[in-house]
């Protein structure tokens, strides 16, 4: 049962906390997910079958997708695993990997069924299952969208230890990054010659126009059928130099905060000057991998300090003014 708190305007407000910018996706899954357990009460007390509103996540690699899920699945309190569809297609045995995927969120849930089937599986690199396999070993795409569209819908999965998990009630976010896609939104969708009088109607042609169809994602490469189990999505932007600056700063568990929070622990306190924020950025854009790489580029910064940290007795801080000059120590 969700808290009666846990409103789609509260669930934005913690995910602020730690999932920066995307505040347009943040609202779409926020109102999904709460719509979600509201229809779960509510087909319980009338008895009534559920149909559920699974959700598709569009976005570069690196933008937040898999961020989100995994916040959002520790607001609610629910069990939450995550799956790739590439590795779904590479195996020969696509149910069993299913199966899997299952079990890992029954132990999630402590092994409570019941628990396990108001959970949250998060499935990403939906969009590679347009193409067929080249391993003879593996299972096509499609053939792997086929074998979703049972547990999305709702069914009782059989796991390693006997038991049965119902999917009925777990809601399946998928997720991607959809290259090309852009060119077949840029094809199909053609509302710009309706004349618009005022800053709202331009603002409503302008969602209409960024809208995802369904057909957009049939001509993309996803089946009919799949699609139609994935009626709710969230487009993620490109990062900025000035948003990945925020996310290793902003958020509750930002990155400079662990660090902060590790040399204090040795008496030592650590300043970073904004700058140094800004060129990290600039070196993770090069990368194009989205935030992914910004913690990697900070640890190897942080490294030969860390290894000095120990054994600098009597230091009471430190402090970097640039990327590529060496800390001074005070």
């Amino acid at each position: 049962m969700l808290a009666a708190s846990l409103t789609p305007r509260a669930i934005v407000q913690q995910l602020d906390e730690y999932v920066v910018g995307q505040d347009e996706a943040k609202r779409v899954v926020a109102v999904a997910v709460w719509t979600h357990f509201r229809k779960i009460a509510r087909s319980q007390a009338k008895q009534l079958p559920l149909e559920k509103s699974n959700v598709l996540l569009i976005g570069a690699s690196g933008t937040g997708k898999t961020l989100l899920c995994e916040t959002l699945s520790r607001i609610l309190g629910v069990p939450f695993v995550t799956a790739e569809a590439t590795s779904l297609a590479q195996s020969r045995f696509v149910n069993d990997e299913i199966e899997a995927i299952m079990q890992r969120l029954l132990d999630k849930a402590g092994g409570d069924a019941d628990r396990a089937g108001r959970g949250i599986v998060f499935i990403d690199e939906i969009d590679k299952l347009k193409a067929a396999g080249t391993d003879l070993r593996a299972v096509s795409g499609e053939s792997v969208q086929h074998a979703l569209l049972k547990i999305m819908e709702g069914a009782q999965v059989r796991v390693a230890d006997g038991r049965y998990v119902d999917t009925t009630r777990v809601l399946f976010i998928c997720g991607g990054a959809f290259v090309g896609l852009e060119k077949i939104l840029k094809d199909t969708h053609g509302y710009g010659f309706i004349a618009t009088s005022n800053e709202e109607s331009r603002a409503i042609l302008a969602r209409l126009n960024s809208r995802v169809k369904p057909t957009d994602l049939f001509a993309y490469g996803l089946i009919p059928e799949f699609t139609g189990r994935l009626p709710v999505i969230a487009r993620f932007g490109d990062l900025s130099k000035a948003m990945l600056v925020r996310i290793m700063t902003e958020p509750r568990n930002a990155i400079y905060a662990q660090f902060r929070d590790l040399f204090a622990a040795e008496g030592v306190e650590l300043d970073v000057a904004p700058r140094v924020f800004e060129q990290v950025a600039e070196v993770a854009l090069e990368y194009k991998t989205g935030a992914r790489s910004l913690r990697g580029i900070f640890e190897e910064l942080m490294s030969p300090v860390l290894f000095e940290l120990p054994e600098r007795k009597g230091a009471k801080r430190v402090a970097f003014a640039s990327l590529f000059a060496e800390p001074a120590w005070s």
